[in-house]
């Protein structure tokens, strides 16, 4: 469902699974409440255009999740970009997360080494996973 919901590219969409004053840090970037990441997400996804993601769950704990993930991205520049990265996950009694740290490395690819190359949108459900994809 996360990875579906950041698929849609849709701030407002992906912000409803996160707390009012959920915390993040993404990269170098503190911040924290929904309107922050709303906005957080409209930059993100202002300049990493044609964005598709993976995600695949790594291991969980009680209220607790990591995944690790890749998306592939192009600039206004048309050069292409494949990020790695993990995430970690804490979640409240209600199930919305309260916490989510990323560590994320942006790598040039050719447009030929893309691998994610679906419409845009939600992932379809016959695509290879990063497991399958040997990532």
């Amino acid at each position: 469902m996360a990875e579906d919901a950041w698929n849609s590219r849709d701030p407002e969409r992906v912000a409803l699974a996160y707390t009012e004053d959920s915390r993040w840090r993404n990269r170098a970037e503190f911040f924290s409440g929904r309107a922050a990441i709303v906005e957080f997400l409209r930059r993100k996804w202002a300049r990493e255009l044609d964005y598709r993601l993976i995600k695949e769950l790594w291991a969980f704990h009680q209220n607790r999740i990591a995944v690790r993930f890749q998306y592939e991205f192009h600039d206004g520049s048309g050069n292409w970009f494949r990020a790695y990265g993990n995430e970690q996950w804490e979640f409240d009694e209600n199930g919305l997360m309260r916490r989510r740290e990323a560590s994320i490395n942006d790598v040039p690819i050719r447009e030929a080494d893309r691998k994610f190359r679906w419409p845009l949108g939600k992932r379809p459900t016959d695509h290879p996973g990063l497991t399958e994809l040997g990532l």
